[in-house]
């Protein structure tokens, strides 16, 4: 077996690993980045525990074999970079939009969150979901308005009842 064919296979396999141990990955429109720009957005998905590589689509869909979604097959199309986390989606999505909105360079063409396919043009709405923290704040608020007005539905006709005796108290 020739040396590059080795690498080929390595590298086939390492996309393959990306794809399994990662919550978020986004398929991301590789054109035009100058270099500098490049390694700024390396180095800010670096600090927060997300990564970028850019892969060739042919590599990848070997990879990846039968086991891709149709839709995001059909996306590998072009330069291809593929960013990952294994942290928090919502992180990578904010930082990844940042990038595009300050710097109009590169797009996302679609993603997988938590399993779930994500077509570019709803990119946007993950970027505005809360993040995981927010969002299991919201919940366990949402779990305990219920009890808490049920105690103070009990706690009512005690308070009224002492209002009562004291009102009776000072009319004596």
């Amino acid at each position: 077996m020739s040396l590059n064919r080795e690498k080929k296979q390595k590298r086939a396999r390492e996309i393959r690993e990306d794809f399994d141990n990662n919550d978020a990955l986004f398929l991301v429109d590789y054109v035009n980045i100058p270099v500098s720009k490049s390694i700024k957005l390396r180095t800010q998905l670096r600090e927060n525990n997300c990564s970028i590589k850019v892969i060739k689509n042919r590599l990848a869909l070997k990879g990846l074999g039968d086991d891709i979604i149709k839709e995001l097959k059909e996306n590998f199309k072009g330069p291809t970079a593929l960013a990952f986390t294994s942290d928090d989606p919502i992180n990578l999505a904010r930082i990844l939009d940042d990038f595009i909105g300050t710097n109009k360079i590169l797009g996302i063409k679609a993603g997988i969150v938590e399993g779930q396919f994500i077509r570019g043009d709803r990119f946007k709405e993950v970027v505005n979901l809360g993040s995981r923290r927010e969002l299991m704040s919201k919940f366990g608020y949402l779990m305990a308005a219920p009890l808490t007005k049920l105690l103070r539905t009990w706690q009512a006709p005690f308070s009224s009842l002492g209002s009562m005796l004291s009102q009776l108290k000072s009319k004596k």
